[in-house]
């Protein structure tokens, strides 16, 4: 605590410098806004992409918050030492629309056990692959339900815009996500916006980049910038291999919300829908 905020006058007479601080510092923590994570098991800039009509796909997400993030309001288990792998099954509907379930897991330092946290459901839009040479487009809307060690609102929601330019070299896709819970605290504080940024280059036959991701807070009261999750991944996508996919990233924090290290990979693959 800053001596300076400590000052004399009028009813601080038999106040010690010690109570007026921890005074001053318990009215900061009660006004301070709560802030609001993003996903940290599905840890993925949607490209605008989609599994052909009939053909089922199978991704493996896995993800190491390696270090800091050692904060959390209980029940909530901080991210510190977790790992987390979910499975993602998926299956192309029609040109443009597919389905999807992430079945999410952790292992969580404090207990070392193998735990259960949590299933979303989604439905994503694009564009026709024969809609616009460069050009995608799409949305991807999602219901989830967490135990509250991993989501003290336990259900929520998800609107997912996708807007994505690619060619034979380069690759630049944005998200920019409305996160909404649907239960507890943070139900009335609306939308939290949790945009989400790739820019990748074709290297021979893996792409380089990087992508960023951020936690800005309800749109009718944005964070600032050190409450803020802010977090940006150098990646290496594999595109050699035909249905394989294979990305691997490690990213870090920018914020005092978001410092630390994490490393991540994304391993998948889309099914010929002759093989069924």
């Amino acid at each position: 605590m800053d001596e300076r905020l400590i000052v004399d006058g009028p009813g601080a007479e038999g106040a010690s410098p010690s109570r007026a601080g921890a005074a001053i510092a318990l009215a900061c923590l009660l006004v301070a806004p709560e802030a609001v994570a993003g996903d940290p098991f599905e840890i993925q800039v949607y490209d605008g992409t989609a599994n052909a009509p009939g053909a089922p796909g199978l991704e493996l997400h896995l993800n190491d918050w390696a270090t800091g993030n050692r904060e959390a309001t209980p029940p909530e288990a901080p991210l510190h030492g977790q790992f987390h792998a979910t499975l993602e099954p998926s299956l192309g509907i029609t040109p443009f629309w597919e389905l999807g379930a992430y079945l999410q897991g952790a292992v969580r330092s404090d207990d070392g056990v193998v735990d259960w946290a949590g299933v979303k459901l989604r439905s994503k839009f694009v564009t026709p692959p024969t809609w616009e040479p460069h050009w995608r487009l799409g949305l991807n809307v999602e219901v989830s339900y967490l135990p509250p060690a991993y989501e003290h609102d336990r259900w929520g929601s998800e609107l997912r815009p996708i807007v994505a330019w690619h060619d034979r070299n380069w690759l630049f896709a944005f998200n920019p996500i409305l996160d909404q819970p649907l239960a507890g605290s943070d139900a009335a504080k609306g939308p939290s916006f949790q945009p989400a940024l790739k820019v990748a280059r074709t290297v021979g036959p893996v792409a380089v980049g990087f992508e960023y991701y951020a936690t800005l807070g309800p749109l009718s009261a944005i964070l600032p910038w050190r409450e803020e999750e802010q977090q940006v991944f150098e990646v290496v996508d594999l595109l050699a291999v035909d249905r394989l996919e294979l990305n691997v990233g490690v990213g870090e924090g920018l914020t005092q919300a978001s410092e630390g290290l994490v490393v991540r990979a994304i391993v998948g693959y889309e099914f010929d829908s002759s093989e069924r």
